[in-house]
Order: structure tokens, then C-alpha cells, then sequence
């Protein structure tokens, strides 16, 4: 009798081990049916993105005269905006609201506004990125495919990270820095492991379809080499305060100076308009059009892009030039992203730090490319894994160092407002659980007025 009873025990248990691995395989059927079209539909936009920018960028550089016509440009895009995309202005910040509180999704018409207004920013020479436009693809797409099929509320959060991943892994071709940033750009100290295999398949199927599209990807070496040793760690620690504080002045000088223009000039369409002739005055004053457009493409032989900084010339100052570029440009509304100008200056920052610590530039170039970009959008590890991904893992020790320490040193502070903080990176009474790093600024600002 008792052997009777252990088989039927054993052979419940072997139904329903069964019953569990069918379950299992027949959602990860369903997700690879959603999640295949989707990042592959997300790729093929961000091919057709990365060709845009550019053909406009070698328009811009045959027919310089097209920078005079970039607030003209400005208040198109900005019009375009005040009459149809009110609902999507937040950009990255709605997406990740929308991943935090499902409510009404993403409208599907972020996609296209995204395209043209980044398209003309950089047809006409504004300092901006692609990282937001990639980002906002992937986000109104996913969510346009979860309204499709009528997904519940926590799928469509799963698939809207997957979207982000898609978009970032296909624009940078850094997809399991694409899959990580995806998880832990939504909060402060929080890392969605839910996710991680969606992510992970989004990225790297929205890499895939954008390289068979033919787009290629800009290479950055390291030519020098040097031990990564005590002395070298403990240099890229140091860098890491510095490449942190300038996220950070970066992150709150676009948020000052944008909030001062919504202030100062209500209507929206005009803003732009400012910023414009702000930039030409700006090439005027310091006769260069080195810091215009994405800066991985130079107008001249001799002119400054990334790459340049990986030689052996020093540039000292020129990380501070285009971040004022940047601030004056984004802050006006024009579209596009931070990143890609977080790598120009980085990389800059870390050019100019290289004698100053006694290490070859490119080494330090290569590290500060990634560590700014972790202090300033608080994500030092998807910003190690880029590291890897696109320098090699000889370095991987002081990119981790320098990451993580410039994610410390920028506070609760970030280019993405919605973010939320999830755990607190110092005590920080003030903070509400789940605050927003919206409701950290504006506390501070709070507290800086009760002190004036």
C-alpha cells in the first residue's frame, strides 16, 4: 500500500513538473511572438533614424549657410509640438512614468514627431543627441503593440522597458548595455529582474535588424597600454568624482535653464527660436562648429569629434564648450537626447584629466566616454557594460571604478526627472519611498528659499 501511495505522489509530482514547464514554455512562445516583430520593427526605425541623421549632418556640412536657419527650424519643430504633441512633450520622462503608473500609454504619434524634430535639430546644427529619439521609438511602439493586443497592465510595463531596450541596443549598438539600462534607468538603486530576458532578447534583435540595414557604428580604440593596477584604479576613481560632478552640473544646468525659458517665455513655438540664434551666437563667439550636431562627424579635416580625443593632443576645454552647446540647446526644446553629447563630453573631460593624472588620453578618454553618462542618467551598470562593449574588457576595473563612483558623486540629481529613487544612495530623510528625483529638486529648491 505505501508503494502504491509513493507512485501516485511521484507520479503528481512528474504531472505537474510537466504542467509547469508547458506553462512556461508557452509564454516564452507568446513573448518571442510579441517581442521579435516588435524589436525588429524598433531596429528598422532606428536604421532609418541613424541614415537620417546622417545624411543631414554631411548636408549641413556642404551648405554651412543651413545653421542661420536653425531657429526658423526651431519653431517648426516647436509649433509642430504645441499643435499636436502637447500629450508627448515629456519624451524619455513619459515613458518612464508610464512604466511606473500604466495609465493611457504612449501615444503611437511620439514616434514620428520624435524622428523629424531630432532630424531637423540636426539638418539645421543643433548640439543634441540620439539616445531620447531611439528611447522614444522604442517606447511608442512597444506600447502601441500592447494596446494592439489588448495586454494587462503589468505586460505593458514589461513591454515598454523592452521598447527602451530595443531602441538603445539598436542606436548604440550596445545591446546588453541597452538591456541594462532598460532595468535600472527606471529608479535609483532598483533593478527590474522581471524583465531581464525580454530585455535582453529586444536588444539584441533591435541590434541585429539595424546592423543587416547596413548602419554601422562608430569605433573608438585605445591604443595605449597600460597595467590596470592599484595606481591606475585608484586615478579612475578620483576622475570618477569629476566625471560625476559635471553630470551633474550638466543635468542641473539643463534643468535651470529650461525651466527659466518655460518661465520667462510661455509660448512654446518661440523658445526655440531663442535657443537658435543662442547657438549662432554662440559659433560666432568662439568661431568653431566643432560642437554642433552629434560631434561623431567633423565638418573639417582638422575638426574635433569623439574619436579625436582618443589621440594624443589634448584638448582642454573643449568638454566645457560642448556642454554649454548642449544645455543651450536642449534646454530651448529642440529634440533629440543627452547621450551621445555625454560621450563627447566625457570623453573630452577625460582628454583634458589624462596628463593631470599622468595616464595615457585614450585610456582616460575611453573611461570618462561612459562614467559621465553613468553620473548623469544614474546608471553605472549599464554604463560599465558599454564600456566593455565598446572598449574592450581590458579596462573593465577602472570603468567599473569610475562608473560607480561618478553614480555616488552626482547625487539625487539626473538627466531624467522621473526617475525614481528607489534606495537612496546617502540617508536622505526628505525622500519619500518611491520619490521622484522631480520631488528631490524640488525640495532642495524648497529648502534653498526657506534659507534666502
Amino acid at each position: 500500500m505505501r508503494a502504491t501511495f509513493r507512485n501516485l505522489y511521484d507520479q503528481f509530482n512528474m504531472a505537474a513538473f510537466i504542467r509547469d514547464r508547458r506553462t512556461h514554455a508557452m509564454s516564452v512562445l507568446r513573448w518571442a511572438l510579441i517581442l521579435v516583430p516588435m524589436a525588429a520593427t524598433v531596429g528598422t526605425l532606428c536604421a532609418a533614424f541613424l541614415w537620417s541623421l546622417d545624411a543631414v549632418t554631411r548636408l549641413r556640412f556642404a551648405f554651412p549657410w543651413l545653421l542661420y536657419l536653425l531657429p526658423i527650424g526651431g519653431f517648426m519643430v516647436g509649433l509642430l509640438y504645441h499643435l499636436t504633441g502637447r500629450s508627448v512633450e515629456g519624451g524619455n520622462n513619459l515613458i518612464v512614468e508610464q512604466i511606473h503608473e500604466p495609465g493611457g500609454g504612449v501615444p503611437l504619434r511620439m514616434a514620428p514627431l520624435i524622428f523629424f524634430g531630432t532630424v531637423v535639430t540636426h539638418l539645421f546644427g543643433g548640439s543634441a543627441g540620439r539616445e531620447g529619439t531611439a528611447v522614444q521609438l522604442g517606447g511608442s511602439l512597444s506600447s502601441g503593440f500592447g494596446r494592439a493586443l489588448k495586454l494587462d497592465a503589468e505586460a505593458t510595463r514589461i513591454l515598454l522597458m523592452t521598447g527602451i531596450a530595443a531602441g538603445f541596443g539598436a542606436v548604440f549598438g550596445t545591446p546588453i548595455a541597452g538591456a541594462v539600462f532598460a532595468l535600472e534607468v527606471l529608479a535609483i538603486g532598483r533593478v527590474e529582474y522581471r524583465a531581464l530576458v525580454p530585455c535582453l532578447v529586444a536588444a539584441l534583435v533591435g541590434d541585429w535588424t539595424c546592423l543587416s540595414w547596413g548602419i554601422h557604428h562608430g569605433a573608438y580604440h585605445v591604443d595605449a597600454m597600460v597595467p590596470v593596477d592599484a595606481s591606475l584604479v585608484s586615478k579612475a576613481s578620483l576622475a570618477g568624482v569629476v566625471f560625476g560632478l559635471v553630470g551633474l552640473a550638466f543635468a542641473e544646468a539643463n534643468h535651470a535653464l529650461g525651466g527659466w525659458l518655460k518661465r520667462v517665455i510661455p509660448y512654446g513655438p518661440l523658445r526655440p527660436v531663442i535657443g537658435g540664434l543662442a547657438v549662432i551666437a554662440l559659433v560666432w563667439l568662439f568661431g568653431t562648429q566643432d560642437y554642433l550636431g552629434l560631434g561623431t562627424l567633423a565638418a573639417t579635416p582638422g575638426g574635433l569629434t569623439i574619436a579625436s580625443f582618443f589621440g594624443s593632443n589634448t584638448y582642454p576645454w573643449s568638454w566645457a564648450l560642448k556642454l554649454l552647446f548642449t544645455v543651450v540647446t536642449l534646454s530651448a526644446g529642440f529634440k533629440g537626447g543627452e547621450v551621445t553629447p555625454l560621450f563627447f563630453i566625457g570623453a573630452a573631460l577625460g582628454n583634458a584629466l589624462a596628463p593631470v593624472f599622468g595616464v595615457p588620453t585614450g585610456v582616460f578618454a575611453a573611461i570618462g566616454f561612459v562614467a559621465l553618462f553613468a553620473g548623469a542618467a544614474n546608471t553605472p551598470l549599464a554604463c560599465t557594460f558599454m564600456g566593455i562593449e565598446l572598449f574592450g574588457a581590458t579596462y573593465a576595473v577602472p570603468i567599473a571604478v569610475a562608473c560607480f563612483v561618478a553614480y555616488l558623486c552626482s547625487g539625487h540629481n539626473g538627466i531624467y526627472l522621473s526617475q525614481r529613487v528607489a534606495v537612496p544612495k546617502v540617508p536622505a530623510a526628505h525622500l519619500t519611498p518611491d520619490a521622484t528625483l522631480r520631488d528631490a529638486r524640488t525640495h532642495r529648491a524648497s529648502r534653498r528659499r526657506t534659507r534666502a
